[in-house]
C-alpha cells in the first residue's frame, strides 16, 4: 500500500452535506457550550461556533484520505488551519471542493505529509470558509519525496494575556461524536487498548472546538462573525475527563497566539495556535484559473465581460465574427484581435476566435480554441447577436432564419461542447442573453423576440440537466447601449445605457458564488429586477366530464385570475399541482371567488393535535401502520401517528418501528397543510423526503381530511 502521488493536484468534490439548527447545536453541546453560552445552543437566538466549521466538512477530509491512498492505520490529524469568509448560517447546505496540494517524506519509518486543501460554500452562494489540513500518516514514509520545511513558532516571552480553564466532561467524545466522527477509538475501550491507550481518548477536534470557545469568549465576546483565521498544530492525546487551559497572548490589533496545556499535567495538547479576528473583509469577486468564452466580444456588452472576466483573472477567449451588425459583409478579426490587445495590454490572458456561431461546426470550434488555448471551459457567456427587423408581412424567411441562426441555434452551438466539458469537470456557469422584447414583445421584432423567449425555454431545461453536475444556467435580459441599440434609442436615453452597468450581475452569474439556478434578470441603467413566469391557481371545470365551449367561456375570469399564482421551477411541479386539482378538486379554492375564510395552521404542533378529530375511522379497516413525522426550523419537532384497529394515537416523539418517515421543513409542512403546496409538488420538487415504505405513506390521504381550514 503506497500513497498515491499522481493524487497532487486533482479535484475532489464536490461533497455536500445539509444541516438544521439541531446539528449546530448538538456540535456546540459537543464542545463544552450550555446555559452560560444560550446564543450556541438556543434556535431562537442562535449562533455557530467557527469551528462547527471542520466538523461540518468532516466527511471531505475522508475524501481526502481515501484519495491520497493513506494507510488508515497511521493516520493523525497533524495541523489545521481555518480561513473564514462569512458568518456560518445555522441551517444550509455546504458544498465543498478541494484538492491534495502536497506531500512531505519524513523519512522511512518517521511517516509522511499529506495536505489538502478546501473551499466550502452555503447554499445561499456565499463562501463560508477555506480549510488547510495537515495529515500526519505515521506508516507512509519513505518514498523519496521531499521533507517538510521547518517552521519557526515562538510564543511571547511573558505570561499569557488571557487564561481560560475548562473541564471537558468524562463522556465528552460520546456527545462530540454525534457531530460525525465517529471513530472507534474515541468510543470502544478495546479498540483503544489495542491501539496502545489505555482508554478511549478525546477527539482532537473535540479539544479544538474547546479551545475556540475560549478564544471566541475572550476576544470576541458573542461575535463569532468576527473570526477570521484559526490554526493549530495538534501536539498530544487528552483522556476525557481531563481538565484543560487555554493560553492567549495578544500580539496585535485582531491578533492572537494560542495553545492548550493538559491542565494536570501541564502537557502541550494544541501547539502553534494563531487567531485572528475583526469586521469582515468584503470578499472581491475572483476568477482567477477559471477559463471564459465569450461570444459576440469584439465590441459593446460582450467587450465589457471580458475585459472584466480578465481583470479578475481569467482567462478569456474572445469571439467574435466581426460582420456587421445585421451578419452581413465580410468578416474581420480586427474587433476580436483589438479587445485581446486591451486584455493583454492590462496584464491578462486572452486569445481571439473569430469562428461564427451560427452553425454547428463554429461553435465546436470556439470552444476547441479555448482547449487549446488553456484546457478548460469554466464559463460562457453566449452573447452574440444580430439585428433585422421586419414587421410581420415585410418578414422573408431568410432574415426570420438570420436571427434565429445566430442567437438561438448559435447559442447551442457553442453550449452543447461547453456543456460536455462542464459535466465531465463537475462544475460550469452558462450566461444566457435574452431582451424584453422576447419576455413583452416588441413591434417589428418577431424574429429576435422569438430567439430570445426560446433562449428562456433553453435555459429552463438545461438548468434541470446541469444542476446535479454543479453546472448553472441563468438568463439576463439586457438593456444596454451597443451597436445593434444605437440608432433606435433617444441619445439622451443611450448616454445612460453602458453596458458597464449590466456587466456586474452577469459577473455575478459567472461567479463560483453564483446562488440561483434558472433565474431571468433585467438589467440597464443601474436597474435590476427579477423577471419570472408566474402561474395562476386555476378552476376545476366539467365535474368529471368534458367542459362544454360555454362553460369555458362563462368562467374565462375565474381561469384567467392570477389570485395565488406561483412561479415553477419544473414540469413535474406544475403537473403536479394538475394532477392535485383534478383529483382533489374540492380541495381547490376557485380563483373567481373571494378566497374562502377560516382559520389557517400557524404551527406545526397544531396540525397534529387537529389530526385525531380528521382521522376517517372508516377508512382505516385492516390498517395497521405508523407514520413518523420529522419537523425541522422553527416550531418544528418530531410527531407519530399510530394508526391500528381503526383507531388513531398521535403522539410527540419518535416511535421505535415507523412504517415511513416523513421529513419537511416547517415552513414547507405549514404551507403544505394549508393547501399552497400539494404534497405531489412537495415530494417531486424535494421539500419532503420519505424514508422507509413510501408507497404506505399515499394512505395519510385516505385515512385523513386535513386542509387547514
Amino acid at each position: 500500500m503506497a500513497l498515491n502521488l499522481e493524487a497532487v493536484g486533482k479535484p475532489i468534490g464536490p461533497v455536500e452535506k445539509s444541516y438544521t439548527w439541531k446539528d449546530v447545536v448538538l456540535y456546540s453541546l459537543g464542545v463544552g457550550s450550555g446555559f452560560s453560552e444560550l446564543d450556541y445552543c438556543y434556535e431562537k437566538r442562535l449562533k455557530v461556533l467557527p469551528s462547527f466549521s471542520i466538523a461540518a466538512i468532516f466527511d471531505f477530509l475522508a475524501h481526502i484520505g481515501a484519495t491520497s491512498n493513506v494507510n488508515l492505520a497511521g493516520i493523525l490529524h497533524g495541523e489545521q488551519s481555518l480561513v473564514f469568509h462569512n458568518p456560518i448560517p445555522p441551517e444550509g447546505t455546504l458544498s465543498t471542493t478541494g484538492r491534495i496540494v502536497k506531500y512531505y517524506d519524513k523519512g522511512p519509518g518517521k511517516g509522511a505529509l499529506v495536505i489538502g486543501e478546501s473551499d466550502t460554500y452555503h447554499s445561499n452562494g456565499k463562501k463560508l470558509f477555506t480549510s488547510v489540513i495537515t495529515i500526519f500518516a505515521r506508516l507512509d514514509g519513505g518514498f523519496g519525496g521531499e521533507n517538510a520545511p521547518k517552521k519557526e513558532f515562538v510564543f511571547p516571552d511573558r505570561d499569557p494575556d488571557i487564561v481560560v480553564d475548562d473541564s471537558p466532561g468524562v463522556n465528552q467524545p460520546l456527545l462530540y461524536r454525534l457531530s460525525g466522527d465517529i471513530f472507534d477509538l474515541h468510543v470502544d475501550p478495546e479498540f483503544a487498548k489495542m491501539a496502545g491507550f489505555e482508554k478511549p481518548i478525546m477527539h482532537g477536534l473535540c479539544t479544538h472546538g474547546f479551545a475556540c470557545r475560549a478564544l471566541v469568549n475572550s476576544l470576541i465576546p458573542g461575535m463569532p462573525e468576527k473570526a477570521r483565521r484559526m490554526d493549530c498544530r495538534f501536539s498530544k492525546t487528552l483522556y476525557p475527563g481531563t481538565p484543560i487551559r487555554t493560553l492567549i497572548w495578544k500580539t496585535g490589533e485582531g491578533k492572537a497566539l494560542w495553545k492548550t496545556l493538559n491542565a494536570v499535567t501541564g502537557d502541550v495538547v494544541i501547539d502553534h495556535g494563531v487567531f485572528e479576528y475583526g469586521d469582515p473583509i468584503r470578499e472581491r469577486l475572483d476568477f482567477s484559473g477559471q477559463v471564459a468564452v465569450v461570444t459576440g466580444a469584439g465590441a459593446g456588452l460582450g467587450r465589457v465581460y471580458a475585459l472584466e472576466l480578465a481583470k479578475r483573472g481569467a482567462k478569456v477567449v474572445v469571439n467574435d465574427l466581426g460582420a456587421a451588425r445585421d451578419g452581413t459583409g465580410e468578416a474581420s478579426s480586427t474587433a476580436a484581435d483589438r479587445v485581446v490587445e486591451e486584455i493583454r495590454a492590462a496584464g491578462g490572458q486572452a486569445v481571439a476566435d473569430y469562428n461564427n456561431v451560427a452553425t454547428r461546426e463554429g461553435g465546436e470550434a470556439i470552444i476547441r480554441t479555448a482547449l487549446d488555448a488553456f484546457g478548460t471551459v469554466d464559463i460562457l457567456i453566449n452573447n452574440a447577436g444580430i439585428l433585422r427587423d421586419k414587421s410581420m408581412v415585410k418578414m422573408e424567411p431568410e432574415t426570420w432564419k438570420a436571427v434565429i441562426d445566430v442567437h438561438l441555434n448559435g447559442a447551442y452551438h457553442v453550449t452543447r461542447p461547453a456543456f460536455k466539458v462542464m459535466k465531465e469537470k463537475g462544475y460550469g456557469r452558462i450566461v444566457m442573453t435574452t431582451s424584453a422584447a422576447g419576455l413583452y414583445g416588441n413591434f417589428g421584432q418577431t424574429n429576435y423576440a422569438s430567439a430570445k423567449m426560446g433562449l428562456v425555454g433553453f435555459m429552463n431545461t438545461l438548468k434541470i440537466e446541469g444542476e446535479k453536475y454543479g453546472i448553472r444556467v441563468n438568463t439576463v435580459a439586457l438593456l444596454a447601449a451597443s451597436r445593434l441599440t444605437e440608432d433606435v434609442t433617444p441619445p439622451e436615453i443611450f448616454v445612460r445605457m453602458k453596458p458597464e452597468y449590466v456587466a456586474p450581475i452577469v459577473l455575478v452569474l459567472c461567479s463560483k458564488q453564483c446562488p440561483v439556478n434558472g433565474r431571468i434578470y433585467n438589467a440597464g441603467m443601474g436597474f435590476y429586477n427579477r423577471a419570472a413566469i408566474w402561474t395562476g391557481a386555476g378552476v376545476v371545470l366539467g365535474k368529471g366530464n368534458v367542459p362544454s365551449v360555454e362553460e369555458i367561456r362563462d368562467r374565462m375570469q375565474a381561469i384567467a385570475s392570477l389570485k395565488g399564482a406561483k412561479v415553477y421551477d419544473q414540469l413535474n411541479e406544475q403537473v403536479a399541482d394538475v394532477y392535485a386539482a383534478v383529483l382533489n378538486p374540492k380541495e381547490v379554492v376557485d380563483a373567481g371567488t373571494e378566497e374562502q375564510g377560516g382559520s389557517k395552521f400557524t404551527a406545526a404542533s397544531a396540525v397534529f393535535e387537529a389530526m385525531p378529530g380528521a382521522f376517517r375511522a372508516d377508512a382505516a379497516k385492516g390498517i395497521d401502520v405508523v407514520f413518523q413525522y420529522r419537523i425541522s426550523g422553527d416550531g418544528g419537532g418530531d410527531w407519530f401517528c399510530a394508526v391500528k384497529d381503526g383507531q388513531c394515537q398521535v403522539t410527540a416523539g419518535l416511535h421505535e418501528k415507523s412504517t415511513c418517515t416523513l421529513l419537511m421543513a416547517s415552513s414547507d409542512f405549514l404551507d403544505m397543510m394549508n393547501g399552497k403546496l400539494s404534497p405531489m409538488q412537495a415530494y417531486t420538487g424535494g421539500k419532503l423526503r420519505i424514508e422507509g415504505e413510501i408507497m404506505k405513506s399515499q394512505l395519510i390521504e385516505k385515512l385523513f381530511r386535513i386542509d387547514g381550514r
